[in-house]
């Protein structure tokens, strides 16, 4: 698996939750995608979330399921 890192302006601190529970459902149905961990800045009103996936669409389909849209999702190292 791969590392992929996203940001979300405009994000709120229930962000990261929904991500986590859009991957966990994705994962149940077969769709291999994990969030790793997520950081929420309120002062910028943003968050960065760290996934785990086999591909980038694992990633965009987490977010869509988890009401995100993505700008750009960029692949990273794998997280430790």
């Amino acid at each position: 698996m791969k590392s992929y890192v996203v940001e979300l302006p405009g994000a709120d601190a229930t962000a990261g939750e929904r991500a986590r529970t859009a991957a966990e459902q994705l994962t149940r149905e077969g769709t291999a995608v994990r969030l790793v961990r997520s950081v929420y800045a309120p002062e910028h009103e943003t968050c960065r979330l760290v996934f785990e996936a086999v591909a980038p669409d694992a990633v965009e389909l987490a977010g869509r399921r988890a009401g995100f849209t993505y700008t750009r999702i960029v692949e990273g190292e794998r997280p430790t």
